[in-house]
């Protein structure tokens, strides 16, 4: 017993430590190598925070754990919306714009729904979890093409007419085809690969060590956590999907926590926000769809239900707050953080 706990907290330091080191070493690898900080931000740093999230969700799939898998991504984005923001928000309020909940908003709340659709029946096969993947695809390549300065073009409706109609295709044939129209101008590949050398001269073999490290640290700390959690959930007869929308969760969350907290102490707001919002959908796109690719995902019906219905309401909840007056302020970080202590109380009742 004392064993799989330590294994437990030492899975969990290796998941959310090897993450850190991994996302500063893949942000200085990008700048070296000549890739814009938008681009590092947009993709690294969103993608970082949920590399926890990720890393235990395939070791649970490959496990055959899809309950877990299930509730680590729905007790997650629970934190990410209601304790996570309501800790950003009683630090210090928390400005959103019109923009935001136009697309990132909208965009999280209808994965949301999509997701609750298909787990209603109690299980997400590959076709489904197929769907969610191309989802979060698309919405990564859709925020690729959104110019700066006219963001509030880029909204809800832009992404369902950009998803619907397969523009994410052209968006990928597009980069291809300018990837290879650079590669035949002699110029420019003459300057590319003297920034290459730069490059290496300037550490890009320190940052790829770090990065295969870091890599390893996770995929062990992944095997070592999703083990002694679903050693824990068979030993104290708990659900799975109980233990992932609660331990396991709340454990991976770590970094979300600690990069929107620090964001909304020094002012910015909009980044904690969306921060949030992005993992939320990365939770629900990514996560769900790679892992259910490896393997089909099910729980127990009757818990999975309580749990879909809370996350539905906390993000439905989530935009209502944004829009009340473009900024959650300290009261409502605490009806937030609130609920979240009504979803402890749920799941301790789930228990019983």
């Amino acid at each position: 017993m004392a064993i799989k706990l330590l294994l437990f907290v030492l899975g969990l330091i290796l998941l959310v430590k090897g993450a850190d080191y991994f996302v500063k070493a893949a942000a200085s690898l990008a700048k070296k190598l000549g890739v814009s900080e938008f681009v590092i931000g947009l993709t690294l740093v969103a993608l970082g925070t949920s590399v926890p999230e990720l890393a235990s969700g395939l070791a649970a799939a490959f496990r055959g754990q899809g309950g877990l898998v299930l509730g680590t991504v729905i007790g997650a984005n629970i934190a990410n919306v209601l304790l996570i923001t309501g800790l950003a928000a009683v630090l210090a309020a928390v400005r959103t714009t019109r923009e935001m909940i136009g697309r990132d908003g909208f965009i999280m709340l209808a994965a949301t729904a999509l997701f609750c659709l298909f787990a209603w029946n109690g299980a997400l096969s590959r076709l489904e979890a197929a769907a969610m993947l191309l989802v979060y695809v698309a919405y990564i390549l859709f925020l690729f093409t959104a110019k700066a300065g006219l963001e509030e073009q880029y909204g809800f409706r832009r992404f369902l007419n950009y998803l619907f109609r397969f523009q994410y295709v052209l968006t990928i044939k597009d980069g291809i085809l300018s990837g290879l129209a650079r590669r035949k101008a002699g110029a420019a590949a003459a300057v590319a690969e003297k920034k290459i050398a730069r490059a290496f001269r300037e550490g890009v073999v320190k940052d790829l060590m770090v990065m295969t490290a870091a890599g390893a640290a996770i995929a062990s700390g992944a095997d070592l956590f999703v083990g002694a959690a679903v050693h824990f959930a068979g030993l104290l007869k708990v659900p799975p999907v109980i233990v992932g929308a609660s331990v396991v969760s709340l454990g991976t969350t770590l970094p979300e926590m600690s990069v929107t907290v620090a964001a909304a102490r020094k002012g910015f707001g909009h980044i904690a926000l969306g921060n949030v919002l992005g993992s939320c959908i990365t939770n629900i796109g990514l996560i769900v769809g790679a892992s259910g690719l490896v393997h089909p995902l099910g729980a127990a019906r009757a818990k999975l239900h309580l749990l879909l219905v809370f996350l539905l309401f906390a993000s439905a909840l989530l935009l209502l707050l944004i829009r009340s007056a473009w900024r959650i302020r300290r009261w409502e970080g605490g009806i937030l953080l609130a609920f979240y202590a009504a979803y402890a109380l749920l799941l301790y009742l789930a228990l019983a």
